[in-house]
């Protein structure tokens, strides 16, 4: 066994500890490396399937735009906001950041830059574009789709980007989009079209409110935040609260307006206190309902219900309670609300017993939402019986995945990359390898609070290890770290200001500053070693 020295131009004279097994891998007595061992094969698993995926929708990009279709079957010939560029395109951006570097600092930026200039159509916000056409697919500009379109692609597609990216030119895109909105409405109180039920209203409102509510923070521009008010102030009333309409989707397409008020509901708590007291019995009141009439006896949630009458109006089981209990989480914490925490434990302690290979829609993209949904509140709540159910379910999820990288051939296929990153981001404790390699397996625990790492590749590896640091802060300058749609969970952070002690699977030691570790621990692995590294305070 031996220690050597590796000096880097980014990080000096860090100790990086070989254990070398004579060509096998050694499975280690320590329950935490053994358990880091099986995590990295679970990310190198997932990680490559993200890539097959990239690669499997590029080959379908149309050649003279290079966009990406609406899906392969019916709907080939155009691109759309609301669901290619909403829940296809972005994680295909996300998994090029974080493993294909080439792809992302090309393909990914070009797509953008062309539907910038090929789909912008009132101002900035976009409309559907045909590539048969070489244009528009609608010869008229149809306010009700394009407004729709631009939250969608806002709020599923461009948020999450931000949140993983911070700056950038996506989130430039969506800052565009969001101040040319107002051309049309600045509160959306009709929408043209039978859109999901006729909720399109309320989950344009609700998309509208969680952008406005993070680019407040984001940005720093409080006329955000009074936007927000107003459709904030639009909805908590005895008029118009959401549970006193007739139909109430409790899942998506209809969900979002319940995050999106108790978004900008934490937002006032924190910003503006007198508004947060003058919403707060009308945010308690339509929590308190859904609780009444709108969960199974496991604590999830009904699709859809009339939230007056109590009448179940869809017995089907949302996909989506996840989303939902963040809202719930995060306002038990603020107003010191128990009832609402035991809301969402009693849903996650339902799952491992009765809800493994649940039909969720009956579709890839069911089980994405679910598994998303979980892996925010286990982040906050990290129940034993939650994790196994989580170890579970991606494997269903992955058996969707075809060989050539397609999974179902619509748009939802992003969200299996979506989910899985988060899965493996989990898996990795934050810890992203650069490059990547395919036969690279890296996997760490959490173990009582240092972070156990388990680094292999039969053909040996050179790179770094790029630990996370609080993106909550440091990217998008929110207050608190609240569970919410979209973000990519935080496990292990380092703090830049401080020292972390770097430890051999031996106990040889090198003290390591947190800004070196944020900018990447350089290691090296030869084919047939493991390397074992223990980080802590």
């Amino acid at each position: 066994m031996k220690s050597t020295i590796k000096k880097s131009n980014r990080v000096s004279a860090l100790i990086v500890f070989s254990f070398i097994f004579a060509g096998s891998f050694a499975q280690p007595n320590d329950a935490g490396f053994a358990e880091a061992l099986r995590n990295g094969k679970l990310v190198n698993e997932g990680f490559n399937r993200c890539i097959n995926y990239v690669n499997g929708w590029t080959k379908y990009a149309d050649p003279a735009t290079g966009l990406i279709p609406r899906n392969l079957n019916e709907s080939k010939d155009f691109w759309n906001a609301w669901d290619a560029a909403a829940d296809n395109y972005p994680f295909m951006v996300l998994t090029s950041s974080i493993l294909m570097p080439d792809f992302f600092k090309t393909t990914a930026l070009d797509m953008l830059r062309t539907e910038q200039k090929l789909t912008s159509r009132i101002g900035k916000l976009p409309d559907t574009y045909s590539f048969s056409r070489k244009g528009f697919k609608n010869d008229l500009a149809d306010s009700s789709q394009i407004l729709f379109g631009s939250a969608e692609y806002m709020k599923d597609g461009l948020i999450p980007l931000t949140e993983w990216l911070g700056q950038s030119p996506w989130s430039d895109r969506m800052l565009e989009i969001l101040n040319d909105v107002p051309r049309i409405t600045r509160i959306v109180k009709d929408v043209k079209g039978s859109w999901f039920g006729n909720s399109a209203v309320v989950e344009v409102n609700g998309d509208l409110l969680q952008v406005l509510a993070r680019m407040y923070w984001f940005t720093g521009n409080r006329e955000y935040l009074s936007w927000a008010v107003e459709i904030g102030d639009y909805y908590l009333n005895d008029e118009r609260l959401p549970t006193t309409l007739s139909r109430l989707r409790i899942r998506d397409h209809g969900c979002e307006i319940i995050s999106g008020l108790c978004e900008v509901y934490l937002a006032a708590y924190y910003a503006m206190p007198e508004k947060r007291n003058q919403w707060r019995r009308y945010i308690h009141r339509m929590l308190d309902r859904i609780l009444e009439v709108g969960r199974n006896e496991d604590g999830l949630f009904y699709d859809e219900v009339n939230p007056v009458t109590g009448e179940i109006l869809s017995k089907r089981l949302a996909d989506n309670f996840g989303y939902t209990l963040n809202a719930y989480y995060f306002v038990s914490q603020i107003d010191s609300t128990p009832v609402y925490r035991d809301a969402v434990l009693k849903a996650l302690g339902s799952l491992n017993n009765k809800y493994r290979n649940h039909d969720w829609e009956g579709n890839a993209d069911g089980y994405a939402d679910a598994i998303e949904g979980t892996l925010n509140l286990y982040n906050r709540e990290p129940i034993t019986s939650v994790k196994e159910w989580l170890d579970s379910e991606i494997k269903v999820l992955w058996n969707f995945q075809k060989s050539d990288g397609i999974i179902e051939g619509w748009h939802g296929d992003g969200n299996f990359a979506r989910t899985t990153i988060m899965y493996c981001l989990w898996k990795t404790q934050g810890i992203i390898p650069a490059p990547w390699n395919d036969k690279l397996m890296i996997g760490a625990v959490n173990d009582r609070g240092r972070i156990k790492i388990a680094l292999s590749c039969p053909s040996g590896w050179e790179g770094t290890l790029k630990f996370d640091s609080p993106r909550y802060k440091n990217l998008m300058h929110y207050p608190t770290d609240y569970p919410r749609i979209n973000q990519y969970q935080q496990w292990f952070t380092i703090d830049s200001a401080k020292s972390y002690k770097l430890q051999s699977g031996q106990g040889k030691s090198k003290i390591v500053n947190g800004q070196d570790l944020i900018k990447g621990l350089p290691v090296k692995v030869k084919p047939g070693e493991v390397l074992y590294l223990t980080v802590y305070e």
